[in-house]
């Protein structure tokens, strides 16, 4: 019986900010364990001298209360202790901003580093082909350089508290009721935690828009598309258009940074207004220290005013950062959700080979089956061909053969195992091909060829052997240090290539790991002539023959139906269906689709 599908909505609600900030810390334990203790204790320490400053004012006051006669002891005492808030304040601030520079620097790169290899170690692709996915991902990535701020919002935040405490102490030496300051002190908090929340709720609603204008900027400014767009003259359109999707974006979150500021406004109305209560309730007061409590209040109600306006950025911020901090553990659920428990291993040889066994598809967030109720069977040592027109499902057979997405219904059985109980990293290490998006790897061309086969790296007899099963000699032999040659002509000494060259250095990539169990190729010609395909595959097919002791299945998927006849056997794909499979004579005989397919594109060549 088939396995449910997973239901889960790998989008999902963000975690709770406690949560996420709990998960947060524990990476900074993680990576940064010395630092980030040092940077915590050093803040601390440097909001003492600081939160001290008003009770060393009080001190002198109640000392020059009686100017004949001062109190000496007290003087001192004063004057000792504003000398430590003043310069043991700045030493402390100093030392602790090369501290947390040190530690931020470090932690960044740590954090960065993290999020990269969470995005490469999901097991599937979904996350790089849903636009709600990406929007997501995309705000993470502009916040992952800012995420060390988190730590040291928290470290100011400990700071601020303690500095909050000493002033509401010294203030309630003058009269108790001086606390109710501290009450008034939480609209603005409050308002800034509200800000945070509801600016970053719009940021994430118009990312698209930010995405939008990036990718337009690439694109206006991106050698490969320049010739393209000028020869178009879309290159004022482009950047008009890259205005325009900026300016949504810019003007939907000033709409909500003008509604955070009016109530941000009137949250600090409410506290200046009991500040001003509390300076005229001790002025119009009649003790005996009158003037030396208008002085503690004055001195203590600005350093409770800075402290509360500290603590109101902190909270601002800190909503950004721990926005920031929920989007990276919600990936780093998603890819714990996402990696399987399969610890299956693939076997030596196939001796059977890989069956789709009523296999249907959808993609997350779509109700259109791609692929529908498809079986097949994959004999082992045998080169398959898979054709079919535009939006057929080719690819998408390629992507579950390669285990990237799991079937929405039925399974692929490699050997009669269901694909599912086999470990992803031991499936794919015994896998190899090449595809139509193939990538412009510019590193040296030993290196853009050996990263298909990457403990064999810096192996040149590997990679030349990869070159010449590609039919891609001729491409090395023309670079002027051949496989040594750096490629790119952005970089010193580089060297550019035809688009034809390029994807010969793919494939070679792609044919780099020897006796795979899989070897796929998803149109890894299309930059090529027909001709030279015709020959490149007729040369794989008698290869994949030559390698067929160990049971490996070669597929080769083209839109050209005359240059996969020579393919053991012909899959024809059409409207998520297989409608027909055989040999090309077999299936000309049919007189069927393939059949009609291919004579058209025949005629086009005569």
């Amino acid at each position: 019986m088939a396995d449910e599908p997973d239901t889960t909505d790998p989008m999902g609600e963000l975690p709770k900010g406690f949560q996420s900030m709990r998960f947060l810390l524990r990476l900074g334990f993680r990576y940064q364990p010395a630092l980030l203790w040092v940077s915590l204790g050093i803040t601390i320490a440097a909001a003492i001298p600081d939160a001290l400053f008003a009770l060393w004012i009080g001190i002198l006051a109640r000392a020059l209360q009686t100017p004949d006669s001062p109190d000496r002891t007290q003087l001192i005492v004063a004057g000792v202790g504003l000398g430590f808030s003043c310069v043991g304040g700045w030493l402390l601030r100093a030392g602790g901003d090369r501290i947390h520079l040190r530690f931020r620097q470090r932690l960044a790169v740590a954090l960065e580093t993290h999020v990269a290899r969470l995005q490469a170690t999901t097991p599937g692709i979904e996350h790089h082909e849903r636009p709600e996915m990406l929007d997501r991902l995309a705000m993470l990535r502009d916040q992952v350089f800012t995420l060390d701020h988190v730590f040291l919002s928290i470290f100011s935040g400990f700071a601020v508290l303690l500095r909050l405490v000493v002033v509401m102490v010294v203030l309630a030496t003058v009269h108790p009721a001086m606390l109710l300051l501290g009450l008034a002190a939480l609209p603005p908090v409050w308002a800034s935690a509200r800000r945070g929340r509801a600016e970053s709720k719009v940021w994430e609603g118009a990312a698209s828009q930010r995405r939008l204008a990036r990718h337009l900027f690439v694109l206006g400014v991106d050698a490969g598309s320049a010739k393209e767009l000028r020869v178009a003259r879309a290159t004022g359109s482009m950047a008009a258009a890259r205005a325009g999707a900026w300016d949504t974006f810019v003007t939907t979150m000033e709409a909500a940074r003008v509604r955070s500021a009016l109530i941000q406004a009137s949250a600090w109305a409410v506290f200046a207004a009991a500040f001003i209560v509390a300076i005229q309730a001790v002025i119009n007061g009649s003790g005996a220290d009158r003037a030396a409590d208008t002085l503690i209040v004055i001195a203590a109600g600005s350093r409770l005013t800075a402290y509360i306006g500290a603590a109101a950025t902190e909270v601002d911020s800190g909503g950004f950062f721990i926005q920031g901090a929920q989007r990276l553990l919600w990936l780093e659920q998603l890819v714990a959700d996402r990696r399987e428990d399969a610890t299956g291993t693939p076997p030596a040889r196939l001796e059977h080979g890989i069956a789709l066994r009523d296999v249907s598809f959808t993609y997350p967030g779509s109700d259109r089956l791609v692929l529908d109720h498809v079986d097949l069977e994959l004999e082992a040592g045998s080169v398959v061909a898979v054709v079919g027109e535009n939006g057929a499902g080719k690819s998408t057979l390629i992507k579950l053969l390669a285990g990237m997405y799991r079937p929405t219904e039925g399974r692929v059985e490699v050997d009669g195992a269901d694909l599912a109980t086999i470990d992803d990293e031991a499936w794919r290490q015994r896998m190899a091909g090449a595809f139509q998006d193939f990538v412009r790897f510019e590193f040296a061309a030993q290196h853009t060829v050996g990263l298909g086969d990457l403990p064999r790296l810096d192996d040149e007899p590997a990679a030349a052997g990869a070159v010449e099963r590609a039919g891609a000699v001729d491409v090395v032999e023309r670079l002027p240090e051949g496989l040594a040659t750096q490629l790119g002509p952005t970089w010193p000494g580089g060297v550019d290539l035809s688009g034809g060259q390029w994807q010969k250095l793919a494939l070679a990539r792609g044919l780099a790991r020897e006796a795979p169990l899989l070897m796929v190729l998803d149109e890894p010609t299309s930059a090529l002539d027909a001709e030279t395909e015709h020959a490149l595959f007729e040369r794989f097919a008698g290869q994949a023959r030559t390698a067929s002791e160990g049971g490996g299945i070669t597929i080769l998927v083209s839109h050209r139906f005359s240059t996969v006849r020579m393919a053991d056997r012909i899959v024809v794909l059409s409207g998520a269906h297989v409608v027909e499979h055989g040999t090309h004579d077999e299936l000309m005989a049919l007189g069927g689709t393939y059949a009609e397919l291919y004579t058209i594109q025949a005629a086009a060549y005569r």
